[in-house]
């Protein structure tokens, strides 16, 4: 049986968000997979703007909202 795939949320729902997300949420949001992404924030390449703690990074859920409003 196939995993059952993640609904992409809403921009309300990610406006509710906290500051920050994880990168596997924000690439569901962003609508492409969480390698995609972290291989972008890897490059300096990613659409939204991320902190990173060490080899942990996080998004800025603000910087997301931004990217989706303009989508």
């Amino acid at each position: 049986m196939a995993a059952k795939k993640a609904a992409s949320p809403t921009l309300a729902e990610v406006r509710k968000w906290p500051a920050t997300v994880n990168v596997p949420r924000a690439a569901l949001a962003l609508g492409c997979s969480r390698s995609q992404l972290y291989e972008l924030i890897k490059r300096g390449q990613a659409p939204v703007r991320t902190l990173s703690f060490g080899t942990r990074h996080v998004v800025i859920t603000a910087s997301l909202v931004a990217v989706l409003e303009a989508a």
